[in-house]
């Protein structure tokens, strides 16, 4: 298997370390008998953080990865691409 590092990649760590950090006190606040309010916007954010870690992931790659795997292309299929590229940032 080859490496495949793209410069999002440390802040992606950076992100899911953190995520975990949060994970982790949520755990301890489950223990410890918090209200149930509060480990819910704690797990709330702990969700988000992964999901943008995710969503910063596959738009790296498609940004990065799509044109080498595509190749030459004309001006009409570059611009088809650049679009796609685009509105995958909606998902």
């Amino acid at each position: 298997m080859t490496t495949h590092t793209h410069q999002s990649h440390p802040d992606i760590i950076k992100r899911l370390n953190r995520a975990r950090g949060h994970l982790q006190s949520v755990t301890q606040m489950i223990e410890d008998g918090r209200p149930c309010l509060d480990i819910a916007q704690q797990l709330h954010a702990v969700e988000k953080a992964i999901q943008q870690a995710k969503r910063t992931l596959v738009q790296d790659h498609i940004d990065h990865c799509l044109d080498e795997a595509i190749g030459a292309e004309t001006a009409e299929q570059q611009s088809h691409i650049e679009e796609f590229k685009a509105i995958v940032r909606y998902l």
